[in-house]
């Protein structure tokens, strides 16, 4: 013991003599501590899923791997954060009159393109013409939305939109990225398609072209370079490179072979080979996608639906959660209600509602529709059974979805025939028509931060609209009528908690999942941050902030 304590002496001793000297050799002065300080430089590659088709903003509503460059070439006049939150991009401020049909913007001074020239207002009126006069490259409603809108120049740097109503959503439409009218001015967009612009782009955003990556006569990736004209931080990665693949598993041995450092998407099938790299962080969002499942309230021969314990009943007996984590991967998030989670307008206390067999049997009984008599397998209430037909789209996934979804309520004695059915038709002509009882249905999104429930729910979008499930509920629609016309985003909030109050309530559609993207880049790329997403391209929101080098220094 006494030899023991005097080892612990000895060693007390000697760390007391190695402070004594680390204090000595200090200038004098507090301790400082060093943190990393992030530095320009460095030069990054990403694989792409897909092909480039053209870097051209009004062009490239079809292919979502062109709008991932494109995030960062071209700049629109408001983003969006995670949060779907409006914020100005080229615009240094915005108003809105009063009565919500005026919006004045004002662009950031000293404003510049790529190639030096100055931007102006007379760009945004440009880009918005080409828009009005798309044809086939440009959506309808998006076509048909600007031809109502008057666009006015004030200034070089002001412009005006009057509104032929209030419509709160209106800056979901001003996101698009601004193209330059010094080089494509007088084209129509027909002629802008074969543009060799498409191919050496010229844009306000944190990188700008750079060149082509060409290999056998095709076109296998892009060159960014910082936009050194930038109109906020210059982005701190010297140089972005793009390489195009066909999947994910392509591009996972691209990044096995060092030639990429980050994965644009990671399937399913490679996730969990994805998940065993050491080196490899993975990211994950929200998709703006909702599955779910309609019901025809309107259709006599299903009338049942019309009941809303019915529908609460097959909420409670749909094992979601068994869904997300054997069918899909655990790639998705349960759904409790038909806004997106994550964003300014979801309310977070609204109920889960956990899978229930029990539950759900004693809700229908409580219903009037009792167990069936033996050798009798469906539930009935007055001579009238619990059997519908579910429509779902033509693919292997969501076949495997509603057979799921067939067992669960089978195991309430409830009868359901499944009918698959190719998507384009299930939704322009059963839906459209209102021919279907209950349909398993995808509702899609994407670039649409404002939530605007309003098409797909208000009773007068019942007939000719796209409240497919004909909905008739007069509190909901008052909620989403008046969201609709107020800018307030606060008022907006209120009014959005007080439709998903009802909806939570009411159960007119059972809500599924949210399925979520996922992202793999290097660890030795800092800074990335990956929140709720609109697109895919949000996930380079920030790109400008990523760094692969850094200095050290005091704090």
């Amino acid at each position: 013991m006494k030899k023991l304590r005097w080892q612990l002496i000895i060693i007390f001793l000697t760390g007391l003599l190695v402070g004594i000297l680390l204090l000595a050799d200090q200038p004098g002065g507090p301790v400082t501590s060093l943190t990393p300080q992030p530095a320009r430089g460095g030069v990054y590659t990403e694989a792409l899923i897909g092909s480039l088709q053209r870097l051209n903003p009004v062009l490239d509503y079809a292919n979502p791997v062109d709008r991932e460059v494109n995030r960062l070439i071209f700049s629109g006049l408001v983003r969006f954060d995670a949060r779907g939150v409006p914020v100005p991009d080229l615009a240094e401020t915005y108003g809105i009159a009063k009565d919500g049909t005026v919006y004045n913007f004002a662009l950031k001074p000293n404003l510049r393109w790529h190639d030096g020239e100055p931007v102006t207002a007379d760009d945004v009126v440009f880009t918005i013409d080409l828009i009005r006069t798309g044809g086939e490259w440009v959506p309808e409603d998006i076509r048909s939305f600007w031809e109502e809108i008057d666009v006015i120049v004030l200034s070089d740097t002001d412009l005006q939109f009057r509104l032929p109503e209030p419509f709160a959503p209106f800056l979901d439409y001003l996101a698009f990225g601004i193209l330059p009218q010094h080089i494509l001015g007088g084209k129509t967009l027909e002629q802008v398609v074969n543009e060799p612009f498409n191919l050496q782009p010229v844009g306000t955003g944190p990188y700008r072209f750079d060149q082509l990556v060409v290999e056998d006569g095709k076109i296998t990736g892009v060159m960014l370079k910082a936009n050194e004209l930038y109109y906020e931080q210059p982005p701190f990665i010297e140089q972005f490179i793009f390489r195009y693949y066909p999947d994910s598993a392509a591009a996972l041995q691209a990044y096995r072979n060092e030639v990429v450092q980050g994965i644009g998407y990671v399937s399913p099938d490679v996730l969990p080979q994805v998940l065993a790299e050491p080196d490899l962080a993975v990211y994950s969002g929200r998709q703006p996608q909702l599955s779910m499942v309609l019901f025809n309230h309107k259709d006599p021969e299903v009338a049942f639906f019309e009941d809303k314990e019915v529908r609460q009943a097959l909420l409670k007996g749909t094992n979601r959660q068994w869904l997300v984590d054997r069918l899909l991967g655990s790639q998705a998030i349960v759904a409790d209600g038909p806004i997106m989670p994550g964003t300014w307008a979801y309310y977070d206390n609204l109920p889960h509602i956990d899978f229930d067999v029990e539950a759900a049997r004693a809700q229908l009984k409580r219903a009037g529709y009792v167990e069936p008599a033996e050798g009798d397998p469906i539930r009935q209430k007055d001579g009238r059974a619990l059997s519908f037909t579910l429509l779902y789209p033509d693919t292997e996934l969501h076949r495997q979805i509603a057979e799921v979804i067939q067992k669960n309520w089978g195991d309430l004695q409830v009868d359901v025939k499944l009918e698959a059915v190719a998507y384009d038709q299930l939704v322009n002509e059963r839906l459209a028509n209102r021919e279907f009882q209950a349909a398993l249905v995808d509702l899609n999104l994407t670039r649409s931060p404002d939530p605007d429930p309003y098409p797909f729910w208000d009773q007068a979008q019942a007939t000719g609209g796209q409240n497919y499930s004909q909905w008739d509920n007069r509190n909901a629609s008052e909620y989403l009528e008046q969201a609709r016309v107020t800018a307030d985003l606060g008022e907006r909030a209120r009014l959005y908690r007080n439709f998903q109050v009802v909806f939570s309530d009411e159960t007119p559609a059972l809500t599924l999942y949210y399925p979520v993207y996922t992202y793999a880049v290097d660890r030795g790329v800092q800074g990335v941050q990956m929140g709720p997403l609109f697109d895919s391209s949000d996930r380079f929101a920030t790109a400008a902030k990523w760094f692969m080098q850094a200095t050290v220094g005091g704090q």
